[in-house]
């Protein structure tokens, strides 16, 4: 704890700021605006420094031994996607870290890696990164390079780079760095294929603007290569039988077809699941608004174009394929879920309160207290108001129903633990009020969360969860950062605007 002079200081300091003095670009020479460059790389070096330690701070205060034992209910297993536990620190911190950051937990964990590796095994590259002698993109190269070897192997390598490491390439360090640790420690090179073997995964990478994406694999460098050969191949095969496409888009159609559509690959028959939101708005034609596939940003122009190739528009449900439609308000919020069956149904039944409404009759033609084909009351001529769908009702059971599940998929379609991506199909849904605490089985109540956010919240001290009635969620980390995500494409609310002040007197009193 810090002494009572000692916290005067800080709070001193917390509160009186002094930032670095800038003078107007356009005053600076062009000699000045290359030293300036030089000035901002420093003080970027020696922030990211001051992050390291910040991050391994608070690290400290989140001890493992508060996590729960593998043999304990809640316990991490084999497989599960969770945050390593990392020295002795919580599995649980990497995602406070990332949220404290509004950062994804891949960015947060690796953050937390290259901090203990340069403070504990780098001192001296640390020592130089805090002074501004050497950037952070080499500083970053050893560590990564060294992260798996032990401290002395490290300095070792240290003490053979650091003195021409600003004068060497970044790629030429990483090199000189690998080929050290090479001879000094192989078994260290090794670990450290081992874990890109086992962090290897395929990603999907949306671009914002254009409606296409980068399907990437972590692969062996040989497969990798075998791989681009082989698609490179087939390419300039369909180029000289006369296809006019550049080669990089006939490469892009081969990998597409390879996977999509694989001759005989002696794996069993699978169906790719696609889930597409849209506004029918878009889809008509009439609006820009964008819809989405698997969650990924496209165009309306995309969108139709897709949905005029596979049914014109039709909108029917596919051959062991599901179709839903998701009613939202003004601000994007999900009212409700139902699927042609079932709206087409309600379109027929009409309002419970009025039975006759909405029965298909003639305009005109409606029968003894029935309405017209435009919903009105045939007798009053009043338009029924009454709401004939909404979200599924709570229940009194643990288990969410059927359409609970359908409801809440449909409204958060990935975990919503902020910055995480993770997609519906690997989540669960969780009380955001425990179920043993009172809370109920109620879409104002649960949330799409996935393994390692829903045992962060099951298990974790400190932190707290609050969802609002229209899905957003509101989490704070024991550190006191509140992060808050709303359902995918849900704005928020439109505050009312501002009463107008009452007229004034002309003549202010007395009159």
């Amino acid at each position: 704890m810090l002494k009572h002079a000692d916290r005067l200081v800080v709070d001193l300091a917390w509160e009186h700021r002094v930032a670095a003095p800038r003078l107007p670009v356009g005053w600076l020479s062009d000699d000045e605006v290359a030293v300036e460059l030089q000035r901002v790389q420093a003080r970027r070096a020696a922030d990211t420094a001051y992050e390291a330690e910040l991050i391994l701070q608070l690290a400290q205060h989140r001890p493992a031994e508060q996590d729960p034992s593998a043999s304990a209910p809640g316990g991490r297993r084999p497989g599960w996607t969770v945050d390593e536990a990392y020295d002795g620190v919580s599995e649980f911190f990497t995602a406070e870290l990332s949220a404290v950051l509004n950062l994804g937990r891949g960015t947060a964990a690796y953050r937390q890696a290259r901090a203990s590796t340069w403070l504990t095994k780098l001192p001296a590259t640390f020592a130089a990164l805090r002074a501004g002698q050497l950037d952070e993109r080499r500083a970053t190269q050893l560590a990564e390079v060294l992260q798996y070897t032990n401290a002395e192997v490290a300095g070792q390598v240290e003490a053979a780079l650091l003195r021409e490491a600003s004068e060497l390439s970044v790629a030429r360090l990483r090199a000189r760095a690998t080929e050290e640790l090479l001879r000094l420690d192989a078994a260290a090179a090794d670990e450290r294929r081992e874990q890109a073997a086992r962090d290897a995964d395929v990603r999907v990478h949306s671009s914002p603007t254009d409606g296409r994406s980068t399907l990437a694999a972590d692969l062996p460098t040989d497969e990798a290569a075998e791989c681009h050969d082989l698609v490179d191949q087939l390419a300039r095969m369909l180029k000289a039988d006369g296809d006019d496409r550049r080669i990089g888009a006939l490469r892009a159609h081969v990998l597409s077809t390879l996977i999509r559509r694989p001759a005989d690959p002696g794996l069993p028959a699978v169906a790719a699941n696609v889930t597409i939101t849209a506004d029918l708005h878009a889809l008509a034609g009439v609006s820009s608004t964008p819809g989405e596939v698997n969650g990924l940003p496209i165009t309306a122009a995309h969108l139709r174009d897709l949905l005029v190739r596979v049914g014109a528009l039709g909108l029917t449900t596919p051959e062991g394929g599901s179709l839903t439609y998701a009613l939202t308000g003004p601000d994007g919020q999900l009212l409700a879920t139902t699927t042609p069956a079932e709206l087409a149904r309600l379109a027929r039944r009409g309002c419970p309160h009025h039975p006759n409404t909405g029965k298909g009759t003639r305009r005109g033609d409606t029968g003894s207290g029935g309405t017209g084909s435009d919903g009105k009351d045939a007798t009053t001529g009043q338009q029924c108001g009454c709401a004939v769908l909404g979200p599924p009702p709570p229940t009194d059971a643990y288990t969410p129903t059927d359409r609970q599940r359908s409801f809440l998929i449909t409204r958060d379609r990935r975990c919503r633990f902020p910055n995480c991506g993770q997609r519906v199909g690997w989540t669960d849904l969780d009380h955001v009020t425990a179920h043993a605490c009172g809370g109920a089985t109620d879409c104002t109540n649960l949330c799409c969360l996935c393994r390692s956010h829903h045992r962060l919240k099951t298990f974790a001290t400190g932190w707290r969860f609050r969802i609002a009635d229209d899905g957003t969620l509101h989490v704070t980390t024991p550190s006191g950062v509140t992060r808050t995500t709303r359902p995918p494409g849900q704005r928020p609310s439109t505050p009312p605007p501002e009463p107008e002040p009452p007229p004034q007197p002309d003549d202010p009193p007395p009159f």
